[in-house]
């Protein structure tokens, strides 16, 4: 299969594995119940490891990048297509922040992001790895850590596909993936820019009722 075929299955299975609510999943099997009633109200590590510890967020981080990474695979190897591909892991971290399955409320799209980074750069990955644990380790932001990874990881795929080093729809992968991560951290932006951004397994309370 190839083409504007190959193109629409890539990125509907993208999305459908994108949306698989871990956090949500973990965090029923926790007994904390809705992880979206708890601290930032988003599903992903950060607010996982804030409500639940380390061995509860682990599960769902490790299934987050598996998500982004088996959607960029499917589109790569199992449709041959590299914009399958592509897009495929666009609409894997987009189906993360909206997920079919959990009323359109998810998390940032951030170990999802870099599932997909994993599937499509290896190289570009451990970059954005030893870029992020220093960030987290000095400064103890994971928005912070998550903002300037992703665009990291943006800048090693755009130089790769520069060099010839990969096909040019990833090129397109990056920069939208950045943009929908970005976007996703605009009140984290916000509030450290303010200084009230919470650090590391800071901030994992019971949020107020009707908050989203």
């Amino acid at each position: 299969m190839s083409g504007w075929a190959a193109i629409v299955v890539g990125v509907v299975a993208g999305y459908l594995f994108g949306g698989i609510p871990f956090g949500l999943i973990v965090g029923r099997l926790s007994g904390v119940g809705d992880l979206r009633e708890r601290g930032s109200g988003k599903t992903g590590f950060t607010n996982s490891l804030r409500t639940m510890g380390w061995k509860w967020a682990a599960i769902v981080v490790v299934g987050d990048i598996a998500k982004g990474a088996s959607a960029v695979l499917i589109g790569s190897m199992v449709l041959d297509d590299p914009w399958a591909a592509a897009l495929a892991g666009v609409a894997a971290v987009i189906g993360h922040i909206f997920p079919v399955y959990a009323g359109f409320r998810g998390g940032r799209g951030v170990a999802t992001a870099f599932g997909a980074f994993l599937a499509v750069s290896p190289p570009a990955a451990l970059v954005v790895v030893a870029l992020s644990i220093v960030i987290l380790v000095v400064f103890r932001y994971a928005s912070l850590m998550s903002v300037v990874g992703v665009f990291v990881g943006f800048v090693t795929v755009a130089g790769l596909v520069f060099a010839e080093r990969l096909d040019a729809p990833y090129l397109v992968f990056a920069l939208l993936t950045m943009l929908a991560v970005e976007i996703s951290h605009v009140g984290n932006i916000r509030r450290l820019i303010a200084g009230t951004e919470p650090k590391l397994g800071q901030g994992g309370g019971q949020r107020p009722t009707g908050a989203h």
